[in-house]
């Protein structure tokens, strides 16, 4: 799974002008799956996501995570991140077939739902409009095969 995390103090996504999915303070996560990934990567990449500590402390030091500052999180499926890059056109047999990539980007928004956090989405394959107002900026890239 590869996941780009931004952190953000508000993140919407919309479907032909209709917000679906909004948060305030938190992530925005765009999350791709690749053709290898299992349950066990998306329930561990969760619990890396849940534990991260980049929200600044009173001392102004990245020392607080999601949790401790009541953040929300909003996951888009983005299958795009597993383009191949090779030629001008990008090519995208690289990422997981609906099938698979589906109840694994489910499984993933349930396990953060599972520790406590608000979890925001899009509709999977759907052409989204996703707007974030990035906090830092602190964006993080996430491959499990790394």
């Amino acid at each position: 799974m590869r996941a780009v995390l931004t952190r953000v103090t508000s993140a919407s996504v919309a479907i032909q002008g209709q917000v679906v999915g909004q948060i305030s303070r938190g992530y925005l996560i765009l999350l791709g799956v690749g053709p290898e990934d299992t349950p066990a990567e998306a329930a561990r990449l969760a619990e890396k996501i849940a534990n991260l500590r980049i929200f600044n402390d009173e001392n102004g030091k990245m020392n607080l995570n999601l949790a401790t500052v009541g953040g929300e999180i909003l996951v888009v499926s983005q299958f795009t991140l597993y383009a191949d890059l090779r030629s001008r056109r990008p090519g995208f047999s690289h990422a997981a077939k609906p099938e698979q990539a589906v109840p694994l980007y489910e499984l993933f928004m349930e396990e953060l739902r599972s520790r406590g956090f608000h979890v925001e989405h899009g509709a999977f394959g759907a052409e989204m409009e996703v707007a974030s107002v990035n906090d830092g900026p602190v964006t993080l890239l996430y491959d499990t095969d790394q």
